[in-house]
């Protein structure tokens, strides 16, 4: 019993391992991730490569296919790009293997205590405490590595004849293959880590427990289980990004069918590579450690190239298996790229929010030309406009609360500083948004009014109005470039340029009113409702500026 738990404990231990350090790996490499993915999928050959080179980094592949389901949903990849980055991340695994497989070859003591004290010593000085944070992760992960390896030893489970009987009754063939297949698909999907079941799988093989081949056919099952990660990442997704999962599970479900009809003589390859005999009696635990992991290179290598030269087809395979959910052909007032439930890597999970407070400012500049086609409209469209205006006021209420809510919850987790800056300038970027939309709103109160009081402006009212309701569209337009772009790509200039004239503007219309107002051009009521109307196109313009300095992260003297 008590090597039973310590068994169980080591394999609690090697997944919070391998979390720690996936996860602070993230914190350390975020930004620079974002932009990796973002940006080197020019073609399909560097789609794999990226997603190769980003799963090593993080040594996760469930991280990475979550990070593109999430570049997916948010529309920054195409279906195309993700599936080579998939591609690329399931060769990017084979790492985690070959770690595993290092574990069962040396005193791991040797390395372990030296690297918790020096993860220790970072993270309490707290300069860089990221990398104390990967570490110690890592130390935990080859920590839990050596227990297992003195569980497996420990328990001897090749002495026990009821085990070896049990093992044995299950002849070399295809059922069995299909049976340890099976099981490794279901343990996988549970433990939600394929890591920890490679590690399951090799002490297994190294105590004699199960042969080489069923070590393999588990193997197999890991690759199918993990997909499960994404697939469920997906679930709150849009439809590309559910398509991008299933096209992960496509991958490696298509990977399993070719190696299963080579079964046999691709096994004997694989551990001819390493100088194993996969029917000898007796077997070095190393070999068979790394003749496990040889064959999960080989596997994903293979199945890659393969299968890049297919990735239309893939397209279009995924696209006739999930159909587009009515929900998907969205309205006007849904949010459109977050969904529900944060993804598993907070750190990527802004990127959705961004994306929506883009699509946040194009619903506004869309609520501002209601309101200018409100100042044109017949007495029938009036009301119907006026309708539409208020209940985009309603939406911009909504954006700000989902929006903000979901930040909110991406906040909770353990985040890099330059992440949750960038969380804190997204909050404010929602919050002038809104402030935006009211505004907007009150502007079509104000034509409401003229209209009922029956109020019509003068020629110089007419010709001052317009010069402030181009200014307003152009601080918008501008606005929205800034919200779509790099941040680092933006500037104040334009903006605040654009912000000074309306400011300069409001005070010559508020001179020429009172002026006209002393001359009796035009009666109180009609200089009260033009002002009003100006004065509240100058506060819109102080938002839209706010909104711009939240995104930039820069300020201006008004």
């Amino acid at each position: 019993m008590l090597i039973a738990l310590k068994l169980l404990g080591s394999i609690a231990l090697l997944i919070y391992g391998m979390k720690v350090m996936s996860e602070a790996l993230q914190k350390m490499a975020g930004p620079q991730l974002r932009n990796m993915l973002g940006t080197m999928t020019a073609n399909r050959f560097s789609g794999v490569a990226t997603g190769a080179l980003v799963t090593v980094a993080v040594q996760s592949s469930a991280a990475t296919t979550v990070m593109t389901v999430s570049f997916v949903n948010a529309a920054l990849l195409t279906l195309g790009q993700a599936i080579s980055i998939i591609m690329g991340a399931n060769i990017g695994t084979t790492m985690s293997a070959w770690i595993m497989s290092a574990g069962f070859s040396f005193n791991i003591a040797d390395v372990v205590w030296p690297a918790f004290l020096v993860g220790i010593v970072l993270i309490q000085l707290g300069k860089h405490r990221y990398v104390g944070d990967f570490l110690f992760g890592l130390s935990f992960l080859l920590f839990a590595l050596g227990m297992l390896k003195q569980a497996g030893t420990d328990l001897d489970l090749a002495s026990n004849q009821a085990v070896v009987d049990f093992f044995a009754s299950f002849k070399t063939n295809y059922g069995t293959i299909l049976l340890f297949l099976l099981i490794g698909t279901i343990l996988t999907a549970m433990v939600q880590s394929s890591a920890a079941l490679m590690a399951i799988t090799m002490v297994l093989c190294s105590t004699g427990a199960i042969t080489i081949f069923q070590g393999i056919a588990l193997v197999m099952g890991e690759n199918i289980g993990t997909t499960v990660t994404a697939n469920l990442a997906a679930l709150s997704a849009n439809t590309q990004a559910r398509r991008t999962a299933m096209a992960h599970l496509l991958f490696n479900v298509f990977g399993v069918i070719w190696v299963l009809i080579f079964f046999f003589p691709f096994v004997r390859m694989v551990c001819g590579v390493v100088g194993l005999d996969p029917e000898a009696p007796e077997q070095s635990a190393t070999q068979l450690s790394f003749a496990l992991a040889t064959f999960h290179t080989f596997f994903n290598v293979i199945n890659t190239a393969v299968l890049i030269w297919f990735i239309p087809q893939i397209e279009k395979i995924v696209c006739l298996i999930i159909k587009p959910k009515k929900a998907d052909e969205e309205d006007e007032f849904r949010l459109q790229y977050i969904r529900g439930g944060i993804m598993k890597t907070p750190e990527i999970s802004v990127l959705q929010a961004q994306k929506e407070i883009v699509l946040f400012g194009q619903k506004m500049q869309y609520m501002y030309e209601l309101v200018r086609e409100l100042y044109k409209s017949s007495d029938e469209d009036f009301p119907k406009l006026f309708d539409r205006i208020e209940k985009y006021e309603d939406l911009s209420d909504r954006m700000e609360n989902e929006i903000g809510k979901y930040l909110g919850d991406v906040g909770q987790a353990h985040l890099s500083d330059e992440t949750k800056a960038e969380i804190s300038a997204m909050l404010r970027q929602i919050g002038e948004l809104e402030s935006v939309g009211d505004s907007f709103f009150n502007l079509a109160r104000i034509l409401k009014r003229k209209r009922d009081n029956k109020i019509d402006f003068s020629e110089a009212q007419i010709k001052g109005g317009t010069e402030m309701v181009q200014l307003i569209e152009e601080a918008l337009t501008q606005m929205n470039v800034v919200l779509s772009s790099p941040r680092e790509n933006g500037g104040l200039g334009k903006s605040a340029y654009i912000e000074a004239l309306i400011n300069d503007c409001r005070n010559r219309l508020k001179q020429e009113n009172i002026e006209a107002l002393d001359q009796r051009l035009y009666g109180y009521n009609n200089g009260t409702v033009f002002m009003d109307l100006i004065g509240e196109c100058e506060k819109t313009g102080d938002y839209i500026i706010n909104v711009v300095e939240a995104r930039l992260g820069e300020s201006h003297d008004k």
